[in-house]
């Protein structure tokens, strides 16, 4: 017989038994060890006891229960049950006592708690209801409160993450407490914990920057720091300045110290202090306040309280890819409803959605639930009105469906707006919820013109939810005379609800966001000022609204409506849609069979046939490396369909040159993509297949001596420029292939079309871009807002303004090459709609909605430029019948007219130039030739060299040049191209990732970590090293410069040795920008034409490009070159042609002529010549406007008027 002494509820730990028996702490461990339960035996009073635990465990569990119930039993035994270790189990049955703990020492319901799952797999989780809720705990630190708690219990050091489990009916009625929780909030005028940036601490209350209209002494503004600029002031001293906005206003600051590095970095919240002048640099009118700083702190920029644990969630919000009507980035809105402490927020812009990848990319990294969505323009058929209408995304098919909606609305009903028929609505609708927008919705409009119940609710039934807005939303309805007052709206609004109801619709109250904050309201009376709209100075506030903003706002529903409206349903809506993305991951390319075998195939057998066989090891190596890569990561098939293009280029008689990194790849190279060869420097025979990799000092085989092959005598050909594969795809090899190629200007649509047969015109779109508000265009909406306000805004408020609508979308376009490739099978509307660019159908167009950039890692994307050199170079094979595919890289007369003039044969003094680079691409223009004649470069090295610091950013002025200037290293030695950066650091010793890592840093402009130069420090590097890499922006690829090097070397050699054909091929080019007055000019009259644009600082592009081919033809006097004037009887429809006393100009050269009347006046030629200029005219179908300008340009001079005879 025995009796049950314990436990009466259940399991109980064995550490809390133990610390119940004896005042001495147990060991935490013993707390994943249970009681079952305690028997006394009532013939002899012995205890028997029943634990389970871990294994680990259980010995120290025994003797520990022995010796506490020593003194209450004679005799204990023990039945141990031995479970796996289960810490998951444990916090499980532990999880009612940890949360009472919890609630007692956070003030969080206990109710809350006992809601939610724990679990303890690693970390513990927490799954709770909602997301309100999570949001809730983490601001009462609930996750350190459980941590502390586990730990000291079990004596486990544990990570606790809050996770949501989110269901459709979830009643956030419940989160609501009965008035928000009333915090103190901080006078953060008065400053707080800021950081110091400059100067001395600030210790005076700040102002509103409005109130500054004078000079006045030291005074304190905070506001947001923008358009930082740093020049030189005429007293040699470095000047920063920049302009402070708060919601008042914007003033101009500025600081001046003896050198750049002693400013300071300005960005952010800051509060700036200082004297403040009147600036009347503009004049004593115009004169306005400039603060010369003094000191700067930085501050943390502070967000709106959160007084409920559950906060409302904004389903209708636009960004700048809207309509120009709205000026917030999808960042911006994030980073607001997140400091809001909202869990999710929906992107409604009008009619289209360009925003999506830009929101999804920051929501995701916010932790805010993006709702993808879009306000469109409802038709009926045979109704001239179109209703507003909102439609949301809930699913993978709704995505796709709205997708579908976005490309029928701008390819097949566009008609001012993309309009969505109500019929394709219904269509559509699987996946997606549709809301009844703003005053432009039907449902309001409805109301408004009170139609009957039986109406409204009928019209209802189309739509999921019922929107209502802020009464000031519609107040144009007052302003109008439409309705008496706002309480007119309300009533409109109580009526769609009571319809919602009834209906048993949701009703959702929405604020139709525009701007952020109040204070940008001015931002959005620019946009409209811009656009010539009559009232908009009278615009309603659109900003975002908090959730007491909200509550406030409606609260004429009564609180439980109110409630329903902000919180609940909006909620329940956000909670119901699917986590989607906007672009599936992972990369679908055009399914090629047995492309991994064709480029491996095809690669190692060019391999071994320019290399033998085996192949050397440092080619061997290489190319299994980059075959492991590209294989591996399925980007055989990109790498094949380049090399398909390049090869329809090349037999069609049109060298194609590549752009960006793809030279850094062996197999782009062995498959003909590329003809830059990422190889150290080395020779190859091509007899023999010997080869001799060096090592050797110089950095591209085109500067290695010549070689002749000790084994079979032959002059061994030079190769290789030393670029790593990592520049490519990366320092792990996964990164998505960039392959760019310049195909002849003439020849880019037969390659445009040639895709088009290879995957079918209807698999290959235009990739698209997006035309946004440039700085300059926005001052002209500032401007106009200034003249309609008749207020003058000074020039900090006007910068500030323009800055906040600079980046607003404009318009749509192409990319000038850029391909996207669907893989068969698959629908676009999986991962974009697509539209015509600029909505403009007359070409046929079809571009991609979401920028190019947004797909770059999802699908195909080629990029097929037009480019002149590859015509120029097409165009000399034409003239002199010789191939320019391989002419010597290392021709001595060539490389000097980089440093020198001696090879062009022309006077030094009536030259005027130190360098001979007049018309070569890439070193013609007047800055790269003064780069040239500061360098004197004599290598090809130093060629490429010079291509990357022209083509960087920050890289060669106030950098690279520098340090050549003060004498601390030469061209060879300074940071030109990203791959410097990555081959040096490990030449130095660096680990080969870290220098990678390094390199992406620096080209990319983000400047070195503290880490970085930490690590830099221990290696052997120039003082002035990393300096240089903190001040670069942008860094040209090395295999890229090479590209553009080759290309310019084979024209550079024609201009040296073939002169008459560059100046032909050049000038054919350049046509559209030759006048055939330049004919008759004497270098006299060029050079002061050439002066006379120089000086005119109002001088138009045009008038600019008319100089380089000014600058040829002088040259070409010079070397005794004439060109010949326009001939009707002879010159070419459209190129520049020899003959034997100079180059004869074009028919297409001669203004308001044009290439198709030249085509029509040389076929016509073709078949007889001209006897008159009225046999010209009438064979040839010109108009007066045609002859006149053949005349004027002296086309006409060999040429009678007509076929009648003169008798007297």
């Amino acid at each position: 017989m025995h009796y049950r002494l314990m436990p009466s509820d259940g399991h109980k730990d064995l550490r809390g038994l133990l610390e119940s028996i004896t005042d001495t702490p147990a060991s935490k461990e013993l707390a994943f060890c249970r009681v079952r339960e305690i028997l006394v035996r009532t013939e002899d009073g012995g205890w028997s006891v029943r634990m389970e635990g871990p294994a680990e465990h259980m010995e120290e569990a025994v003797s520990s229960l022995s010796r506490a119930l020593a003194e209450h039993a004679a005799d204990v035994e023990a039945e141990v049950r031995y479970l796996p270790f289960e810490k998951d189990l444990w916090i499980k049955k532990a999880w009612s006592s940890l949360a009472a703990s919890v609630s007692e020492t956070s003030g969080v319901n206990l109710g809350a708690l006992l809601s939610c799952e724990p679990s303890w797999d690693g970390f513990v989780g927490l799954t709770v209801p909602s997301e309100a809720q999570l949001i809730s705990f983490e601001r009462r630190d609930v996750p350190e409160a459980i941590s502390d708690l586990v730990g000291a219990k079990t004596g486990a050091s544990v990570d606790v993450k809050l996770a949501c489990g989110l269901a459709r009916n979830t009643d956030y009625s419940d989160s609501l407490p009965e008035a928000p929780v009333e915090e103190n909030e901080p006078d953060v005028r008065d400053g707080g914990s800021n950081a110091h940036v400059y100067g001395d601490p600030i210790k005076v209350g700040t102002v509103d920057i409005a109130s500054i209209q004078d000079a006045t002494d030291y005074v304190a503004v905070e506001g947001e720091a923008m358009n930082q600029a740093v020049f030189p002031s005429r007293w040699d001293k470095a000047v920063l300045s920049f302009i402070v906005a708060d919601r008042t206003g914007a003033i101009s600051c500025s600081i001046s110290a003896d050198s750049e590095e002693d400013l300071p970095q300005v960005g952010g919240i800051v509060r700036v202090a200082g004297s403040v002048v009147m600036d009347d640099r503009k004049g004593t009118q115009e004169a306005e306040p400039l603060m010369m700083a003094e000191d700067i702190e930085s501050c943390e920029e502070s967000a709106p309280e959160v007084l409920r644990p559950c906060q409302r969630v904004e389903l209708h919000c636009h960004t700048k890819m809207s309509a120009l009507d709205s000026v917030s980035d999808p960042e911006d809105v994030i980073r607001a409803v997140k400091g809001m402490g909202h869990t999710a927020v929906a992107i409604t812009d009008h009619g289209v959605i360009y925003s999506f990848p830009r929101f999804y990319q920051t929501a995701s990294k916010m932790g805010i639930k993006p709702v993808f969505g879009m306000e469109g323009y409802l038709k009926d058929d045979g109704s001239d009105e179109t209703n507003h209408f909102t439609v949301l995304v809930q699913d993978r098919a709704g995505l796709a469906n709205l997708y579908r909606m976005v490309t029928k609305s701008h390819l097949e009903h566009f008609k001012r707006h993309p309009l969505v028929p109500r019929r394709l609505a219904l269509e559509l609708r699987q996946g997606l919820l549709y809301g009844s927008a703003c005053a432009g919705g039907e449902l309001f409009r409805l109301a408004l013109r009170e139609a009957s119940d039986e109406e409204l609710s009928k019209a209802m039934e189309f739509y999921d939810y019922v929107e209502i807005m802020p009464a000031e939303n519609s107040s144009y309805l007052v302003r109008e005379g439409t309705l008496a007052d706002l309480d007119a709206i309300r009533s409109l609004n109580r009526r769609l609800v009571d319809a919602a109801k009834k209906s048993e619709k949701p009703f959702v109250a929405t604020g139709d966001v525009h701007y952020i904050r109040k204070e940008d309201s001015d931002l959005r009376k620019v946009l409209l000022a811009g656009q010539d709209y009559r009232d908009f100075d009278e615009q309603p506030p659109l900003h975002l609204r908090s959730t007491e903003e909200m509550l406030e706002e409606f609260s004429y529903l009564g609180r439980e409506d109110a409630l329903r409206a902000v919180v609940i349903e909006p909620n329940r809506i956000a909670a119901g849609v699917e986590c989607l993305k906007p672009v599936p991951d992972g990369l679908s390319t055009p399914i090629m069979e047995g492309a991994e075998d064709d480029v491996r195939d095809i690669s190692r057998s060019e391999a071994e046939r320019l290399y033998g066989q085996p192949l050397p090891d440092v080619v061997e190596r290489r190319l299994d490396k980059e075959l492991k890569s590209i294989i591996g990561n399925g980007f055989a098939s990109i790498y094949l369909v380049a090399m398909k293009l390049v090869r329809k280029s090349l037999s069609d008689g049109y060298l194609v040159g590549s752009r960006g990194s793809v030279g850094s790849s062996l197999v782009a190279t062995l498959l003909g993509i590329t003809e830059v060869n990422p190889l150290p420097p080395h020779y190859r025979c091509e007899g023999c297949k010997g080869s001799d990799f060096g090592p050797f000092g110089q950095k591209h085989g085109f500067d290695l001596p010549d070689k002749v092959c000790p084994s079979c005598g032959m002059k061994m050909v030079k190769e290789g420029h030393d670029i790593p594969f990592e520049v490519f795809l990366g320092f792990e090899g996964d990164k998505v292939p960039d392959i760019d190629l310049n195909f002849s200007g003439e020849y880019q649509p037969r390659i445009h079309k040639y895709t088009e047969e290879m995957f079918g015109a209807d698999n290959v779109f235009r990739a698209g871009t997006i035309g946004t508000i440039a700085e300059k265009t926005a001052y002209g909406f500032v401007k106009a807002f200034e003249e309609k306000s008749v207020a003058r805004l000074g020039r900090a408020q006007s910068a500030r303004l323009a800055i906040g609508t600079t980046g607003v979308r404009r318009t749509t376009g192409q990319h000038p090459g850029g391909i996207i490739v669907l893989p068969k099978g698959r629908d676009i509307h999986e991962f974009t709609p697509v539209q015509h660019p600029a909505n403009s159908k007359e070409k046929g167009i079809v571009t991609t909605h979401f920028e190019y950039t947004a797909l770059h890692d999802n699908l195909l994307k080629l990029d097929l430029l037009g480019h002149d050199d590859p015509t120029m170079i097409r165009m000399l094979e034409e003239i002199t019948g010789e191939s320019f595919r391989q002419v010597p890289f290392d021709d001595a007369a060539t490389m000097s007219i980089f440093s020198g003039i001696g090879a062009l044969g022309v006077d030094a003094k009536r030259y005027g130039q130190e360098v001979g680079t007049i018309g070569i691409p890439e070193f013609g223009t007047r800055f790269v030739r003064g780069m040239l004649v500061e360098t004197r470069p004599s290598t090809f090295d130093e060629l490429v060299r010079i291509s990357g610091l022209s083509h960087g950013t920050n890289v060669w002025l106030d950098n690279a040049r520098d340090v050549i200037k003060n004498g601390d290293g030469g061209l060879k030695d300074v940071i030109s191209v990203r791959d410097d950066i990555m081959n040096f650091l490990i030449s130095r010793g660096m680990p080969p990732k870290s220098a990678f890592q390094i390199m992406e840093k620096v080209r990319k402009g983000k400047g070195l970590s503290q880490s970085d130069e930490a690590m830099m420090s221990e290696l052997d590097l120039p003082d002035w090293y990393a300096d240089s890499c903190n001040k670069i922006k942008y860094m040209f690829p090395k295999a890229h410069a090479c590209a553009y090097v080759m290309m310019a070397f084979r024209i550079a050699y024609a201009k040296v040795h073939m002169p008459v054909a560059f100046y032909s091929a050049y000038l054919t080019i350049r046509a559209l920008d030759f006048d055939p007055s330049f004919a008759s000019m004497s270098v006299r009259e060029i050079d002061r034409a050439i002066r006379s644009t120089d000086s005119n600082k109002s001088a138009t592009q045009k008038e600019k490009d008319i100089v380089p081919v000014l600058e040829a033809v002088r040259e070409a006097l010079l070397r005794g070159i004439r060109i010949k004037q326009v001939d009707i009887a002879v010159s070419h429809p459209t190129r520049f042609t020899s003959e034997d006393d100079g180059i004869r100009a074009p028919l297409s050269s001669v203004p308001r002529l044009g290439e198709k009347a030249a085509a029509k006046i040389g076929d016509a030629r073709s078949k007889s010549p001209f006897s008159s200029v009225d046999d010209m005219k009438r064979r040839v179908g010109l108009t007066k406007t045609h002859i006149t300008a053949l005349r004027e340009a002296g086309a006409l001079s060999g040429l009678k008027e007509s076929e009648h005879q003169e008798l007297f």
